[in-house]
């Protein structure tokens, strides 16, 4: 659902530059906020967090500048060289107090400054291999070899560049002339790593990789050794009928060496990383509850941080309109004060648009799809695209793409990502508009439910869901099977 890349490139070159800020602001996640934050605060000294009491780096140099002068004051005419400097607006009494110029509001709760967030520390896939590396006995060309080919692993674990590609690289990048014997036999080494499979060139490979592991302690697999070296093409394809002729095997003897090969780990690095994902904490921008009936919004309150001008600044530009004596350096810290002060406040009022515009398309979904937060049932949910919510809210499309791309909205039933929300229709026989999703739960559900051993086709699918009333083509069928990502049925076929 999210607009192509180069209709966003369009959209940003109609838009300003503080435009373009604000939108890049509005489409950080609730979990990189707080970065973004300390960001400006370090780069802007005229902004703070409003429970901060010290005297900035920055706002010490430009007193400095005050102080020093007063005894180096020019009487050559230099006070007039920057004109009339208004201040007005930044001092008077009665300006709205602008160091009270706050992102606080009593629409966000107080946020909890004592409550600690918990951070995972975790071991990559490659830190995991290298600290297994450094347990091998190698001399310093070996280990740099080594380096170079765990460096070339991909996060499945694979090896997927060629021995001589790797002696290229090694020539090239650590001044090595080796040559592909040599790369081999520390590729071979590598591949004793865990997880089992690590380093393989194909799925073929990494199989038969864990296999002779298994081998080696004991297991009885040279069938499925057999099978994954004579008849591997067989196996991918689930003409099992071929396999169990060849090698002469009984309907058991086939159904355990086929149960065996399925157990092995076809992506022997994802399992290291789909632990760490796992484990992972998602931040939620929104939480919506069930409140007796009534969905209740909340906004996650990192989005309303406390911030404000300070008041350090302001104090500055007080004594310096109530001064006589204005020189021109004092009107060059002037002139930087007002800059930062402005540009703090722009931040904060971007800080505050972008809280209006998560909680107004958040709204808007909720009301939407109110059905949905209330039961959890996908069945429920409605047609909508992002012109639905954009046409409700007043916002243009590609803001509310940007929000439905990047943000998480809790409920009871789980955390979902905002453009789960968004699907295309369909018709039924009656007429109706369901939701392309509410089509595809169905269709997950049919297959889920369906006999392993005789699978329903492409073409059985379309008549059942017909016969459920949806107006739908066996094209569209495979697509959204497709896009679930299930297999045909020939190989969704168990034995």
């Amino acid at each position: 659902m999210a607009l192509s890349q180069s209709l966003q490139q369009k959209l940003l070159q109609k838009l300003s530059p503080q435009q373009i800020q604000l939108m890049k602001l509005l489409q950080v996640p609730t979990a990189n906020l707080e970065e973004r934050i300390k960001e400006e605060l370090e780069e802007n000294p005229a902004l703070e967090v409003s429970d901060e009491d010290h005297e900035d780096q920055f706002e010490s140099e430009v007193k400095d500048e005050f102080e020093s002068a007063e005894d180096d004051f020019e009487p050559d005419g230099s006070e007039d060289e920057y004109g009339n400097i208004d201040i007005s607006e930044y001092v008077s009494d009665d300006d709205g107090e602008i160091a009270e110029y706050k992102m606080k509001d009593d629409n966000y709760p107080e946020v909890d400054d004592n409550k600690v967030i918990p951070y995972r520390v975790e071991t990559s896939f490659h830190e995991h291999l290298l600290e297994q590396l450094g347990m091998l006995k190698l001399d310093d060309r070996q280990r740099r070899i080594a380096e170079q080919i765990v460096g070339s692993i991909d996060d499945d674990g694979y090896l997927r560049r060629e021995a001589s590609a790797i002696v290229d690289d090694l020539a090239f990048r650590q001044n090595i002339d080796s040559n592909e014997q040599e790369v081999e036999g520390v590729i071979r080494l590598i591949q004793h790593f865990d997880p089992p499979g690590v380093g393989a060139r194909n799925l073929q490979e990494c199989l038969l990789l864990q296999l002779q592991r298994q081998k080696v302690h004991g297991r009885r697999v040279d069938t499925a050794i057999d099978v994954l070296t004579n008849y591997f093409d067989e196996f991918t394809k689930k003409h099992y009928d071929k396999i169990q002729r060849g090698l002469n095997l009984s309907d058991e003897g086939l159904k355990d060496v086929i149960s065996h090969i399925i157990r092995l780990t076809p992506k022997p690095g994802g399992n290291h990383g789909d632990i760490n994902k796992a484990e992972s904490y998602v931040v939620p921008d929104f939480f919506i509850f069930n409140n007796g009936g009534k969905l209740e919004l909340t906004l996650n309150s990192k989005n309303a941080p406390d911030l404000r001008i300070s008041e350090g600044y302001r104090e500055m530009l007080k004594e310096y309109d109530k001064g006589s004596k204005k020189d021109k350096r004092q009107k060059e810290a002037v002139l930087f004060i007002k800059q930062k002060i402005d540009a703090a406040k722009w931040f904060i009022d971007a800080i505050k648009q972008r809280q209006h515009t998560l909680t107004s398309v958040m709204e808007t979904i909720m009301d939407y799809q109110r059905d949905f937060f209330l039961t959890g049932d996908e069945t429920t949910l409605r047609p909508m695209i992002l012109k639905d919510i954009a046409e409700r809210t007043g916002l243009d499309i590609s803001t509310v793409s940007r929000v439905a791309n990047s943000k998480f909205v809790q409920t009871e039933f789980g955390t979902y990502r905002l453009k789960f929300f968004f699907s295309e229709s369909l018709s039924t026989d009656s007429g109706e508009e369901v939701s392309t999703r509410e089509v595809k739960k169905i269709l997950s559900d049919l297959i889920e439910g369906e006999s392993k051993k005789k699978p329903l086709s492409d073409e059985k699918l379309t008549d059942m869901l017909q016969e459920k009333g949806y107006n739908i083509a066996r094209r569209t069928v495979a697509k959204y099977r497709e896009q679930l990502n299930i297999p045909v049925a020939r190989l969704r076929k168990e034995l």
